[in-house]
């Protein structure tokens, strides 16, 4: 039985350094997304940071700020939502798909 816990506490040990490879690498890792026809691209990377926002002249109009703020949080939170997949993705990698309740991540 000790034999058994023993190799289980080994197998948690690597899981838990690949994971730390997996959160490290994220940050170089980018998603891209659009709102608006492309009008305001946005590019997120892993840590859900946000990295570049791009505005096309075109759709700058001051007499409709409003719009062009709508445009640019919607292409955000795009981004935010593909960031978080492919971070999920990706960590589903090293936990064989096993879904780790929010707040437990830290602990593997």
């Amino acid at each position: 039985m000790k034999g058994n816990m023993k190799q289980m506490m080994k197998q948690v040990q690597q899981m838990q350094g690949k994971m730390k490879q997996v959160q490290d690498g994220l940050g170089d890792k980018e998603v891209e997304a659009s709102s608006g026809g492309d009008m305001v691209m946005v590019k997120v990377n892993g840590h859900q940071e946000l990295k570049e926002i791009t505005i096309n002249p075109e759709v700058v109009n001051p007499e409709d700020i409003e719009m062009l703020q709508d445009l640019v949080i919607a292409a955000v939170n795009e981004g935010l939502k593909k960031a978080g997949e492919m971070a999920s993705d990706e960590m589903g990698k090293v936990t064989g798909g096993l879904s780790l309740p929010p707040g437990m991540e830290g602990l593997m």
